[in-house]
């Protein structure tokens, strides 16, 4: 398989043009950091200043117009007139709400964001049949992405017949992806959510050299697990409160549970088994 990651930019947004306009160039760290940026702010993004950029990225002005240039650009006003140009859109409107609000306002616009990336299947589609025929399949979250890779395990463990959960880093994580290989695991699911661990990324890069197809829901195509990925399918966190809201990444993991359900002829029977047996033990209150 190519090293090249495959990402999952959707309909013609402000967003999926930003990333498309990213692609195929070789950015460096801080660089990526940049792009995340503009990607999330893919609205204001024509109407900022380097200055407003350089700050709201958290990296120096010369920064950005590196980035500029590394793009193939003069310079970040040459890389500004060309979003007004092919991207028009008008600056996002000053909110009245009050915090609260925003925050479910925001969230809202990020749903909105990945049902337009959802208008091409074909990303989750595949994403759907890679999960499918691994067996054991590997799910891995680790801090902040933990619950998202619980979730989609306790779900998948419903349907597809070896989910073995990552969720604790440290110095054993390395070894069970080994195991996992070693019992015909081909694929790894990951769940990436800022603050990014370290052993998040070290944890692909060994599952990449071990030869497992790593298929990645992150907040960004610039995370820095996007290297170590072989699909990545992007879904925005929220950050308006003191703690990112995660409600659009966890959506996305209940659809690549739908897509990797239609890729299992058994999921049914198995469903039904379940359900049959919980009936039996009385595990639910209604």
């Amino acid at each position: 398989m190519s090293n090249r990651t495959e990402i999952g930019t959707g309909a013609n947004t402000p967003s999926a043009r930003l990333q498309h306009l990213f692609e195929n160039h070789r950015l460096t760290p801080t660089q990526r950091r940049i792009a995340h940026c503009m990607v999330r702010r893919a609205a204001d993004v024509p109407f900022l200043s380097s200055v407003e950029l350089a700050e709201l990225a958290g990296v120096s002005q010369p920064s950005v117009t590196r980035f500029a240039v590394a793009l193939g650009f003069d310079g970040y006003p040459d890389l500004r007139r060309h979003l007004r140009e092919v991207a028009p859109v008008e600056p996002a409107a000053a909110a009245s709400a009050n915090e609260y609000q925003q925050a479910v306002e925001a969230e809202i616009e990020n749903l909105r964001h990945l049902a337009q990336l959802l208008a091409d299947p074909a990303p989750v589609e595949r994403a759907g049949r890679i999960l499918a025929e691994s067996r054991p399949l590997l799910v891995l979250g680790l801090r902040a992405a933990a619950s998202q890779a619980y979730g989609f395990s306790y779900f998948a463990a419903k349907v597809h017949p070896d989910v073995r959960l990552l969720d604790e880093g440290g110095t054993t994580l390395a070894d069970r992806v080994h195991a996992a290989k070693n019992a015909g695991a081909t694929a790894l699911l990951c769940f990436a959510l800022p603050r990014h661990p370290k052993e998040v990324v070290e944890a692909l890069a060994y599952a990449k050299s071990a030869g497992l197809t790593v298929v990645t829901v992150a907040d960004s195509a610039f995370a820095p697990v996007a290297p170590y990925s072989d699909l990545l399918i992007p879904a925005a966190v929220g950050e308006g409160l003191a703690f990112d809201t995660a409600c659009s990444p966890m959506l996305l993991g209940r659809v690549l549970l739908e897509a990797m359900c239609d890729n299992l002829p058994e999921a049914q029977a198995r469903l039904e088994e379940f359900d049959a047996r919980a009936v039996e033990r009385g595990l639910f209150a209604e």
